[in-house]
């Protein structure tokens, strides 16, 4: 999942502490909530330490009833390339079943496009894309080892 939209009005704060605006503060547990009716159901929650990243994985965590205490901040997120990213996956416990990412573009993006059989020239803003694996290990998802499941963003839920 990318980050819901961010908030630039405060210059003086950088990158990294921007904030939610207004529209990322509706999207981001509006997207929770399309998680929720697919069944999505994280064992864990990755996300970008960056406090747009945070917001976002508070507002989806609440919509799924997960405990954002839970939630995982992982610094290296920020600014991963494509292969920290999967770095970060290839670590993950054995007793994850599923794993939900927050992350940033363009490394989300990539990631995406690096992980199954679907290409995005670009990942929107609170959009999720879900993968299913055959691999037993999350040491062993590699590039094209994931099976496309889902692409969902805001739009599609607002007249």
């Amino acid at each position: 999942m990318r980050h819901a939209k961010s908030d630039w009005n405060g210059y003086y704060i950088s990158d990294f502490e921007r904030g939610l605006n207004k529209r990322g503060e509706i999207d981001a547990p509006l997207m929770g909530e399309v998680l929720k009716q697919k069944g999505l159901n994280p064992s864990i929650i990755l996300s970008s330490a960056a406090n747009r990243a945070k917001l976002t994985a508070i507002g989806v965590a609440k919509a799924l009833n997960y405990d954002k205490n839970k939630i995982r901040y992982v610094d290296k997120i920020y600014e991963a390339t494509t292969d920290e990213l999967f770095l970060i996956i290839n670590s993950l416990e054995e007793s994850f079943d599923e794993v939900l990412i927050i992350g940033h573009n363009p490394s989300m993006t990539e990631l995406i496009n690096r992980l199954g059989d679907v290409t995005l020239d670009n990942l929107p803003t609170a959009s999720v894309v879900g993968f299913i694996f055959k691999n037993k290990s999350f040491k062993d998802i590699k590039p094209k080892s994931g099976k496309f499941l889902f692409f969902e963003y805001p739009k599609k839920y607002k007249s």
